[in-house]
């Protein structure tokens, strides 16, 4: 068993129930875990027995494009395009966390998140 894991990805996204959050934006910091077993891709070198990262990350990069009220429900839509496109039985886990960077609160909070574990 294995986890790929990307680390602080950073786009800009246009969610949250505020007005001006849908027109100015906010960047957003995402994590996301997968787990699965990739024995048979460390044994042969093959790019087609494990989940490739790049089509995680472009998966999160479209779902950003996608406003959502929620960030909750943000994360829930990458985890369900993640076990889409890889299917349950490959993937054991998923976890995806979702960051809001200088949320718009009144008062000093660098970033608000949320952790989805599926």
């Amino acid at each position: 068993m294995g986890k790929i894991i990307l680390e602080n990805i950073k786009l800009l996204g246009f969610h949250g129930c505020m007005s001006e959050e849908k027109y100015v934006g906010s960047y957003y910091t995402i994590n996301i875990e997968v787990e699965f077993d990739f024995y048979q891709a460390s044994v042969s070198d093959n790019l087609t027995q494990t989940i490739n990262y790049v089509d995680l990350y472009c998966i999160v990069k479209e779902e950003m494009k996608i406003n959502s009220k929620l960030i909750e429900h943000l994360a829930q839509r990458i985890i369900q395009k993640i076990i889409k496109k890889y299917k349950k039985p490959l993937i054991k886990h998923t976890k995806v966390k979702i960051c809001k960077e200088n949320p718009p609160l009144q008062g000093n909070v660098d970033r608000v998140c949320v952790i989805l574990d599926n």
